[in-house]
C-alpha cells in the first residue's frame, strides 16, 4: 500500500506545526485543516491561504481525523511517499508518528534520475514534466480541485509525480534512491543559483566552503554533492 502525504505548516523552525494534511491512498483521498496550537504567520498564510480564524475550531493533532488515519495506516508495508520527505517526517514527528515502512521521497528521485533540470520543486516539475496537460482529468477523477499549496492538491501532483518516475524506475529502485545520497549537478539557491556545482567548484571554491561551514542546516544531498565536486575540482 502506498500513501501520498503532503502538509502545510505554520513555518520551517523548529517550533513549527502542521496546520493542514492531505493524504491518498488507493482512490481515497482525505484532507482536513487542523489546529497548530501556534499563531499562523502571514508569511505562512501567504503561501496557502490558511489563517488563523480558519483553524481555530479545527482539532488539534493529535484528536484529529487525520492522526486516527495515519496511526492505522502506519505499518511495516506501508510506503509513505512525498516530495521532500524528511520535512513531512519530522513534522509526524513532532506530532508523535514515527513513520514504520518503507520511504519515497520523489524530489529526491526527481533529483537523481533527471539531474539537469534547472529546479525540483513541485509546482516547478508540474510544467517541466508538462503533468499539466493531463492534471484536469485526473483531479476530476479524484474529485480535488487544483491549488497549488492545498495539502491535498499538492499530493495529488506528487501522485503525478510518482507516476512519471515509475516510467524511469521500479519501486524498488526508488526507495533505495530515497535512502541514498544524491549527487547535484547545480546550486539549487544563492549567488550562483542553476549554476553547476563543478562549475563553481573551480572559479570560485571559497564561496562553496562559505555554504558548507555557514549553513549548519544545508540539506545533506546538497552539502554531499560540494564536498564530491570539491574533492573532484582539488
Amino acid at each position: 500500500m502506498q500513501l501520498i502525504i503532503d502538509v502545510e505548516t505554520t513555518g520551517l523552525e523548529l517550533n513549527d506545526r502542521i496546520c493542514s494534511v492531505g493524504m491518498i491512498t488507493g482512490k481515497e483521498t482525505h484532507y482536513e485543516q487542523i489546529n497548530p496550537g501556534k499563531k499562523i504567520p502571514p508569511s505562512a498564510s501567504a503561501i496557502h491561504q490558511i489563517t488563523n480564524e480558519m483553524v481555530k475550531d479545527s482539532p488539534l493533532f493529535g484528536e484529529s481525523l487525520s492522526a486516527q488515519k495515519l496511526e492505522a495506516i502506519n505499518l511495516p508495508d506501508t510506503i509513505l511517499v512525498s516530495h521532500n520527505a524528511p520535512f513531512e517526517l519530522a513534522m509526524l514527528q513532532k506530532e508523535g508518528i514515527a513513520w514504520q515502512g518503507e520511504i519515497i521521497d520523489t524530489l529526491k528521485c526527481a533529483q537523481s534520475l533527471m539531474d539537469d533540470l534547472e529546479g525540483y520543486s513541485l509546482q516547478f516539475l508540474r510544467y517541466e514534466l508538462r503533468l499539466y496537460r493531463d492534471e484536469v482529468n485526473v483531479f476530476e477523477a479524484f474529485c480535488v480541485p487544483i491549488v497549488p499549496h492545498h495539502a491535498l492538491s499538492d499530493a495529488l501532483h506528487t501522485r503525478m509525480i510518482l507516476d512519471y518516475l515509475l516510467d524511469l524506475a521500479d519501486i524498488e529502485q526508488l526507495i533505495q534512491i530515497s535512502k541514498s545520497h544524491v549527487l547535484l549537478s547545480r546550486l539549487p539557491f544563492g549567488k550562483y543559483a542553476k549554476k553547476r556545482i563543478e562549475e563553481i567548484a573551480l572559479k570560485d571554491p571559497g564561496y562553496l566552503k562559505w555554504m558548507c561551514e555557514s549553513l549548519m542546516d544545508m540539506d545533506e544531498d546538497l552539502r554531499y554533492s560540494i564536498d564530491y565536486h570539491m574533492r573532484k575540482a582539488f
